[in-house]
């Protein structure tokens, strides 16, 4: 079992997360309740939305603190204590700061009474600043086994040279606004969260040797989500804002560069990517036909988990259906995994 995804340190970082979220979160909803940080629900949203106005938001901070709490614990746990990895401090800045973001975003949404926090375009210079930073981190340093080939298909890699570092740092935004965007019923991104952070640890300790503390992240990461879970199934005590969100979909990204398992992520990640590009498909045809008063929608309302509300399914239905793909993607990239050693080979 030592040698396994499923080792006593990753359990131990998934239980530590898990623990260190239930313990703290009566206290966080009560301080957030206190500081009347309530969700402002936007007048785009599904009508059945508006009884959540209120409901504490920014509950991404719970994830925060048991993550940070569990990569000490899982440190300290050494014989002698593990010196903490360069890796594992690259994606802990990345979680952070993209955390940081969100709370700010969220902040500023509260206070001005809106369901509006930063401009778009503010967000995506404060993602572009982080991710560049990572990338060019991981230009600088030479991580093991590190290489900017990536397989396409069986037998063909592609090296693709300085522009993998470009695409690198899209993938981190990308993804990170792919779970931004899924955010938007009671404990669909979590749920979502804790198969593809499992997802990519298991295949970056079974196929990135090298990186044993990089799994320490995703473990975390998944059992802070499953502690979340707790208060934000149906009907949610609290939301976890851009505060986590952002957060998540950055983290695993860079963790999935690191151990060069990207492709593998975007297999796990098949929810996100259905909600990203949702929208962007929605925003593109409404642009193309007239615009927003009179353009054609290709969806009832976007992201994708609003439509299916649309059609009358109840959220508890959506969740656990896209909980469903979310699993079966999980599986798929689970039986791959084996045939991508023999790519990368």
């Amino acid at each position: 079992m030592a040698n396994s995804p499923l080792s006593a340190q990753n359990l131990i970082a998934l239980l530590v997360a898990f623990f260190v979220v239930l313990a703290t979160g009566p206290r966080v909803i009560a301080w957030l309740h206190k500081l009347k940080f309530g969700q402002n629900i936007n007048t785009d949203a599904p009508s059945s939305h508006a009884k959540k106005q209120g409901t504490p938001t920014m509950g991404g901070v719970m994830i925060v603190i048991g993550v940070l709490v569990s990569l000490v614990v899982s440190l300290l746990l050494g014989h002698p204590p593990h010196p903490l990895g360069s890796e594992l401090l690259a994606v802990t800045l990345v979680f952070i700061g993209h955390s940081a973001i969100g709370f700010l975003d969220d902040y500023l949404s509260i206070k001005r009474g809106k369901s509006l926090g930063l401009k778009a375009r503010h967000k995506l210079l404060w993602q572009f600043v982080i991710a560049g930073g990572f990338v060019f981190w991981l230009y600088e340093t030479a991580l093991p086994g590190f290489t900017t080939q990536v397989a396409i298909w069986p037998g063909h890699l592609v090296d693709l040279g300085i522009a993998y570092y470009v695409i690198a740092m899209l993938f981190i935004m990308g993804l990170s606004n792919a779970t931004n965007l899924t955010d938007g019923l009671d404990g669909l991104l979590g749920g979502l969260t804790i198969f593809a952070a499992l997802g990519v640890s298991w295949t970056v300790y079974t196929l990135a040797p090298g990186f044993e503390q990089l799994p320490w992240f995703g473990y975390a990461l998944a059992g802070g989500c499953l502690g979340f879970l707790w208060f934000n199934a149906h009907p949610a005590k609290v939301f976890m804002g851009d505060t986590g969100s952002l957060a998540i979909g950055a983290s695993l990204a860079a963790m999935a560069i690191i151990g060069k398992q990207e492709i593998l992520l975007l297999i796990f990640s098949l929810v996100f990517l259905l909600e990203l590009f949702s929208v962007i498909i929605q925003v593109g045809v409404v642009r193309l036909t007239g615009g927003k008063a009179i353009g054609r929608r290709v969806f009832r309302r976007t992201p994708i988990h609003h439509h299916f509300e649309e059609m009358q399914w109840p959220e508890t239905v959506v969740v656990a259906r896209f909980w469903i793909v979310g699993v079966l993607a999980l599986a798929v990239g689970l039986l791959l995994a084996r045939r991508f050693v023999t790519w990368i080979i």
